[in-house]
């Protein structure tokens, strides 16, 4: 299984005019979080990020912080949420979201092939940053997986360019300075950022962080080419909601972002 490419995916969904809708599932969470991958894709989202649990994620807020502890508790690890992908047939790409120590614990070489043969064509590793590639980026380039780079408000121009020139799949801009988690409103330096990613690249922008209602997403898809949405759906999992539920709210945010 060789998964579906990332860039190219979200770009022919993104040139029929479409807002791209990428929503996450921590893998391991519960026995039916595959279902809820289905769900998510049956409802309308154009790409997945898989987390991968790990004990000390520093980007997560505390919705996916718990939805990892659970998962690890549960006994999830890499290799073994990975097998698992291995039978989930979806037509949407599918991007892995973990931590360096994960990686490096793996080898970089195993893991990178190991994402590929799971379906897994991306892989955002958000405390490499863009310096630190050197060990990963070969290995990742050498199997097919698209490394996706995070680009912040407070990112300068000559930095930001750089990043858009090296992220692979699309570029994910991050609506605000902290941890990823369900806010009451977005702050407006997302809207600044989607406009100066945009002036630099032709590559996806995508939009993530606090993105928790269906009018969020159409606020945070209004400058860039669409939004990730994480902690809210996690939430309903942790509450004890089915991937029904879960696809309800995917669903919406669809119908929100189709109709602008």
């Amino acid at each position: 299984m060789t998964g579906i490419g990332v860039e190219t995916s979200l770009r022919a969904a993104r040139d029929t005019g479409r807002k791209l809708l990428v929503t996450y599932v921590t893998g391991g969470l519960g026995v039916h979080w595959r279902d809820v991958l289905r769900a998510m894709v049956s409802a309308g989202a154009d790409a997945v990020e898989i987390g991968i649990p790990f004990s000390d994620p520093v980007m997560d807020g505390p919705t996916i912080q718990e939805a990892s502890e659970q998962a690890l508790r549960l006994g999830a690890t890499p290799f073994g949420i990975l097998g698992e992908l291995r039978d989930v047939d979806v037509d949407v790409a599918l991007i892995a979201m973990t931590y360096y120590n994960i990686v490096f614990r793996a080898g970089h070489r195993r893991f990178a092939q190991s994402l590929v043969e799971a379906g897994v064509r991306g892989a955002l590793i958000p405390d490499v940053p863009l310096e630190e590639l050197g060990d990963w980026a070969p290995a990742a380039d050498e199997a097919g997986v698209e490394t996706v780079l995070l680009a912040a408000p407070v990112t300068p121009d000559d930095r930001l360019a750089e990043l858009c020139r090296r992220s692979q799949g699309f570029v994910y801009g991050v609506n605000i300075m902290g941890v990823t988690g369900e806010r009451a409103s977005l702050a407006s330096s997302a809207a600044v950022l989607a406009k100066r990613l945009k002036s630099v690249t032709d590559k996806p922008v995508v939009m993530g962080f606090g993105v928790s209602t269906p009018d969020q997403a159409v606020a945070a898809a209004a400058e860039a080419d669409g939004v990730v949405v994480a902690s809210a759906l996690m939430r309903i999992v942790l509450d004890g909601g089915h991937a029904e539920q879960v696809g309800d709210l995917v669903g919406q945010m669809r119908t929100a972002l189709d109709r602008g």
